[in-house]
């Protein structure tokens, strides 16, 4: 696995490609496109928020709104990729949502917005790591977090889970 930094470009952002090779999601389900920085203690990316996402169908009828739970997906694959930058081989861990704390949301998102992820690493260890987070767009604070996630062995994790046992 190359190293997070090898991926980073000459401006120290990554691309939506150099994020999938550290975080293990894909469309539709990635909610970041682009991250602008990143430091052992912060972390700050971008989604824009495309009219055609799916949910936008159902979320409100006739008055479209990204909903707060891939607001804090969002933040949550943020918070990942952070730690992951903060493991060494972290390739041979998966990283895991363990704890939302007190999730508030103060503006909702609507198609078309620029979100913007700011992670903040609190504290971290072999096992796992707090951060705060937040999401904004056009300078209004849409949501913010406390997110605890687990750090764990990826063959371990996914051969104890496995349903192909």
């Amino acid at each position: 696995m190359q190293s997070i930094d090898n991926l980073k470009k000459s401006d120290g952002s990554l691309d939506k490609e150099a994020i999938r090779k550290i975080i293990p999601y894909d469309e539709p389900f990635l909610f970041i496109d682009r991250v602008t920085m990143l430091d052992k203690k912060k972390l700050v990316a971008e989604k824009t928020v495309s009219p055609n996402e799916s949910y936008f169908k159902g979320h409100f009828r006739g008055f479209p709104i990204m909903p707060g739970a891939l607001i804090v997906e969002g933040m949550g694959q943020a918070a990942t990729l952070l730690v992951r930058y903060n493991l060494d081989n972290h390739e041979t861990k998966d990283v895991l949502a363990h704890k939302i704390k007190d999730a508030r949301f103060k503006a909702p998102t609507f198609p078309g917005a620029k979100l913007t992820f700011e992670i903040e690493l609190v504290g971290m260890d072999e096992k796992g790591a707090m951060l705060n987070a937040s999401a904004s767009h056009s300078g209004i604070r849409a949501a913010e977090a406390t997110i605890m996630l687990a750090i764990v062995d990826r063959q371990e994790f996914r051969s104890k889970f496995s349903k192909a046992k």
